[in-house]
């Protein structure tokens, strides 16, 4: 799932690690591997994707006593048979899983990871035993490859958190199956896949405006459900692939293998070895291996920002200063009337520049270097609610086709890749000077540096630079 490499014992650690290394390598190779530098052409070498993966250790810091006790492991973690024993969960026989999928066959096959594949199953509504196909509840079920870099311990982790944890936007887990060597997950079936499915493949019909806000909405409110839970809960793995969406477009948080308790007491953040994907792992945690719920934030606002743009968070098949998404959209975010520049051309020009505007401010406070000044979830979340209403979801005028024709000829029309809009649809939506009308502002209960911040729109959206 990703890729895997080790990381030299620097002091100081400047940025992610080699993003080329193929993802079918082991957890932890040999010491003596050979790692090709950044740009290398070697036809060995496989294109990185976006699965979870080991990033890089962080450089070992010497802690103080405090330090070491605010760091420390949470006290009584729930034991193997204790999770095993949820009493929401089934324990599925391995021949009763193998009769719901078929053994297993390629034409149930959903999807591929670096866990193991995901196949489609069905099962008795009231007994939940295997049921012929076409028949009963259709259900995902996760079979765990023994090589891939998802162990028991990832495979535990979900069965425990999934099992004891219920959310409308949390995807449902019905039960496992743990056989010798055989680890196995049952969950809801979810038939529009994930986020990324939808962003990302041309050949999928693209999201409209209304519905990314809303995919948008049902994430934050997964994260704030398990940010404020007790213990909280970090994700730590807050990506599209991860978002996966039912008929109706409800999006539900999905793969808790690397999910980690928070937190508590007077502590600040609790040490781990650094996993993720390159491009949603935040700085600090890279650099240091300290994670808390600023982390899941910074991940959050990257994902809004593919929602936004309609590009992945790492894509090394651009331009360089392209490669990376959140260094390619901050310059444009200085001044409201640049919005048009990232946002994503399938939209065609059909999106609210207020509310595309105000997403793209919360996801830049999101994305803060500084974990200190990026907004708690229940922020973003009510920010993000507020974009759902009427005020914040007008659409431009659709262009006049003899205009657009006459445009067309007047002019020639610019390359696919800055074309944002139709020639004569205006991406600054400004009104008259004349007119009257200005910019609703938003509200927050909130009295937070963040909230001071995101209040004075009138003056962000009439042209006003922005300062993080």
């Amino acid at each position: 799932m990703g890729n895997c490499f080790l990381r030299p014992q620097l002091k100081k650690v400047e940025s992610v690690g080699d993003p080329y290394a193929s993802h079918k390598q082991l957890m932890q190779p040999p010491n003596n591997i050979f790692i090709p530098p950044r740009g290398s052409s070697s036809s060995a070498v496989s294109f990185p994707d976006q699965r979870s993966h080991p990033l890089p250790m962080p450089t070992p810091i010497l802690q103080t006593s405090i330090e070491k006790k605010r760091s420390g492991l949470l006290p009584n973690p729930p034991t193997e048979s204790q999770i095993l024993a949820s009493p929401g969960l089934k324990s599925f026989l391995y021949s009763e899983l193998c009769k719901a999928t078929q053994d297993f066959c390629l034409e149930n096959l959903l999807g591929e990871g670096g866990f193991g594949c995901v196949y489609k199953g069905w099962l008795n509504q009231e007994t939940l035993n295997a049921e012929t196909p076409g028949l009963g509840i259709t259900v995902a079920v996760k079979k765990l490859t023994p090589q891939g870099f998802q162990g028991h311990k990832e495979w535990l982790s979900e069965v425990n958190y999934l099992g004891r944890l219920h959310h409308p936007n949390l995807v449902k887990l019905i039960g496992f199956c743990l056989k010798g060597e055989n680890r196995l997950l049952v969950y809801e079936f979810m038939p529009k896949r994930s986020l990324e499915n939808h962003l990302f493949k041309r050949s999928r019909q693209p999201l409209s405006w209304a519905t990314r806000v809303k995919i948008a909405v049902d994430a934050a409110r997964g994260l704030y459900f398990l940010h404020n839970s007790e213990p909280p809960v970090i994700y730590r793995d807050f990506k599209a692939s991860n978002i996966l969406l039912d008929s109706e477009f409800n999006a539900k948080l999905s793969d808790f293998g690397l999910a980690k308790r928070g937190p508590t007491g007077d502590q600040t953040h609790v040490t781990t070895i650094v996993m993720g994907t390159e491009g949603y792992a935040a700085p600090e945690y890279i650099r240091t291996g300290r994670l808390n719920v600023k982390s899941d934030i910074y991940s959050f606002g990257v994902v809004l920002f593919e929602l936004i743009t309609g590009r992945i968070a790492v894509d090394y098949k651009r331009a360089k200063d392209e490669q990376h998404l959140v260094n390619w959209v901050r310059p444009h975010l200085r001044d409201s009337r640049a919005i048009a520049r990232i946002m994503d051309n399938r939209l065609e020009g059909q999106y609210p520049r207020k509310g595309a505007y105000v997403a793209a401010t919360i996801a830049l406070h999101c994305i803060n270097p500084e974990n200190k000044y990026r907004p708690p979830m229940a922020e973003v979340l009510e920010y993000l609610e507020q974009l759902q209403s009427p005020k914040f979801q007008r659409l431009p005028s659709p262009p006049d086709p003899s205009q657009q024709k006459q445009s067309s000829l007047a002019t020639r029309s610019p390359s696919p890749t800055i074309q944002l809009s139709p020639p004569n649809w205006s991406p600054i939506n400004r009104s008259p000077r004349k007119s009257s009308s200005r910019p609703v502002s938003l509200k927050s209960s909130h009295h937070s540096r963040f909230s001071r911040l995101m209040e004075p729109c009138e003056e962000q959206l009439n042209g006003s630079k922005f300062h993080l």
